[in-house]
């Protein structure tokens, strides 16, 4: 087995299936179970990507969609799907691979994407880095958060370049972790969503590359739980609707969020506004989604992550979309 093939059979990765493992048993376990009130526990994230699950409960819409939301802030879509698994939530956001994964092991659904960009993942080196192309990463130590969109991304992205990553030492790290690891000099490179890169560019990092062209668009996903989905169908209608109008108040008002997002993230709210410009904010599931979605699926099939890829047909639902989405 290559380096990459067991780099991608890690410990991040065994973790989170055995942790959707143990959703399946959960959810079959409480299948029947009597309804009550209402409640709905989000898992959602800081991530400049997932701004309009941001502006949601900060400017409650969710609340006059008549939900009762239990928010819960993460730094990443594995954390939210480690939520959901354990069931302390119900609905979490998560970029492409994870929500693939996903649903491929969970009884889980996809029922919207609220925002994503081409170029939100990015490849981040110190400024004076004698690093100036794919080729100079060989050697290098580089970090990623593996499990996550940025890390099918950058596998994705290392095959397009014909970067063999047996010969580039690829490191576990969260994001939150990067910009010391980066500037200290423990690390040569770091690949992460936004905001973290401009985090890291603010102080002293530079980009290298990102992970775009690769006909991406890295939706980040609304992924519900099949059980909550059977008890409650009209209040994930409810909550998508409410997601929809939060994206467009950050279609409108984006120097508001800006400014909401960079107390979130630590930004300045300059480095906020560039930021989001390198993201679309809208609520769909639309043709260019979908077939990102199978291009993932079909990848990490490629490269052993998954047995067989999960049938997207059945997996994701448009049915909670507003009307004309």
């Amino acid at each position: 087995m290559s380096v990459l093939l067991r780099a991608v059979a890690g410990r991040k990765l065994l973790i989170l299936f055995a942790a959707i493992a143990a959703f399946a048993a959960a959810g079959q376990a409480r299948a029947g179970g009597r309804a009550e009130q209402v409640t709905v526990r989000f898992a959602y994230q800081d991530r400049i990507a997932d701004a309009v699950s941001v502006i949601a409960v900060e400017k409650g819409f969710l609340g006059k969609e008549g939900l009762k939301v239990k928010p819960m802030m993460f730094t990443s879509g594995p954390a939210c799907t480690e939520a959901m698994v354990s069931g302390s939530a119900d609905i979490g956001t998560m970029g492409d691979t994870t929500a693939v994964i996903s649903v491929a092991r969970a009884p889980a659904t996809i029922i919207a994407s609220h925002g994503g960009g081409e170029h939100r993942h990015r490849i981040i080196v110190k400024a004076d880095s004698s690093i100036r192309s794919p080729r100079d990463l060989v050697g290098k130590r580089v970090a990623v958060s593996k499990g996550t969109s940025t890390y099918g991304g950058f596998l994705a992205w290392a095959r397009a370049k014909k970067l063999d990553l047996s010969k580039v030492q690829v490191t576990d790290l969260k994001p939150e972790d990067m910009g010391t690891a980066l500037l200290s000099g423990a690390i040569d490179a770091a690949v992460a969503s936004e905001p973290t890169p401009s985090v890291m560019e603010e102080k002293g990092g530079r980009q290298l590359a990102t992970l775009g062209g690769l006909g991406n668009n890295y939706p980040i996903l609304l992924v519900a739980r099949n059980d909550f989905l059977r008890k409650h169908p009209e209040a994930a209608i409810s909550f998508v609707r409410a997601m929809s109008r939060a994206a467009e108040f950050v279609r409108s008002h984006p120097e508001e969020t800006a400014q909401i997002m960079a107390r979130k993230t630590g930004l300045s709210p300059a480095a906020t506004a560039k930021a989001m410009k390198l993201h679309y904010y809208r609520v769909q599931l639309d043709k260019q989604t979908r077939a990102s979605l199978r291009e993932i699926a079909e990848f990490l099939v490629q490269q052993k992550i998954l047995d067989n890829a999960p049938d997207l047909r059945k997996t994701v639902d448009d049915r909670y979309l507003p009307k004309g989405r």
